[in-house]
């Protein structure tokens, strides 16, 4: 008599009885995911107290005016941070609105077939390449290549436009056009990323009845699936500009690292990750703290845009998607 699947597992696969060496073993599994989990929690807790220890000094001597001042002297020894927490957080919108357009852009048209499966997987695979780069290429890049690229441009843009605020001055060199441009491109690998697997997951069920009651492709998308969408679209701009607000060495080479606050998009500027980075191997006793300070100030904004990105997620997915 040939055996059937179920009878095949009966004392032999999974219904039988978990041996005593199993049990043990899923105990143990349980106990390091457990011990993982809060050592997460213990490990930022950690780095919070060891930077604040230190930044400790420089939050009694500066207060609250290191948040509002615009001042970096070394010499006077007068430190504040405002210039940099504009740098922060303009170029980082800068080039979430450049790499987030573009990534969800990217992932729709490898995803609602516009072109072959395989081509589509070799143009993920390109996509995905660029996060290997390191980021001390991508400021080489825009010395010597983008900069050139955009002299011209900027140069014509201040010429008639002069009179808009972005244009109002020229771009000599490093400066905020070509450091958000480079941060949109390193992006844009997480945004494409993350929003090709939130398109994924939207059931098949959903796209045949949109299609089925005689929508165009633009409407379907715009519409229905990107709505239905909609949580994982934010949490990928959300993982984007936390990337963003992060990055160091490439705009330490191409932002201009000038102390001033500006909406000008050819102007010099600087921020908080690249002052840190281009200040600490100088630094003495007083600018150590001083940047220790810093350091938990970006901390913090980090921390805020993602407890914003969650709020904003849980609402959208209550709106659209029914979850309360």
């Amino acid at each position: 008599m040939k055996k059937t699947l179920f009878d095949h597992k009966i004392g032999k696969g999974i219904t039988r009885p978990p041996a005593n060496l199993e049990l043990y073993g899923d105990a143990g599994f349980r106990a390091f995911s457990i011990v993982c989990a809060w050592s997460i929690i213990f490990l930022i807790l950690f780095i919070l107290w060891m930077i604040g220890e230190q930044a400790l000094p420089a939050m009694e001597r500066y207060g609250l005016h290191f948040l509002t001042g615009t001042t970096w002297d070394v010499n006077k020894e007068n430190f504040s941070v405002l210039p940099e927490i504009w740098g922060t957080i303009y170029s980082s919108m800068l080039a979430l609105l450049g790499g987030g357009v573009l990534g969800i852009t990217v992932a729709i048209f490898l995803t609602e077939n516009f072109i072959h499966d395989r081509l589509a997987y070799l143009f993920r695979l390109m996509i995905e390449l660029l996060a290997a780069i390191p980021s001390v290429v991508y400021g080489l890049w825009g010395i010597y290549v983008l900069i050139p690229l955009l002299r011209p441009v900027a140069h014509t843009l201040h010429e008639y436009f002069s009179w808009i605020p972005f244009f109002e001055t020229e771009l000599s060199g490093p400066g905020m056009a070509p450091a958000a441009l480079v941060l949109a491109i390193m992006i844009l690998p997480t945004v494409a990323a993350i929003s090709v697997d939130a398109f994924r997951q939207i059931p098949a069920k959903v796209k045949e009845a949109t299609y089925g009651m005689g929508t165009t492709r633009a409407e379907a998308i715009f519409k229905v699936l990107i709505p239905t969408a909609s949580s994982g679209l934010l949490a990928a701009l959300v993982l984007g500009f936390g990337r963003a607000l992060g990055e160091t060495m490439a705009l330490a080479m191409l932002i201009g690292n000038s102390n001033q606050i500006s909406l000008s998009w050819f102007s010099p500027a600087n921020t908080l990750a690249s002052l840190m980075a281009s200040s600490f191997p100088e630094a003495g006793k007083v600018e150590a703290q001083a940047l220790m300070y810093a350091a938990l100030v970006l901390l913090l904004i980090t921390f805020l845009v993602n407890l914003g990105g969650l709020f904003i997620q849980q609402a959208t997915m209550r709106k659209f998607e029914g979850i309360k």
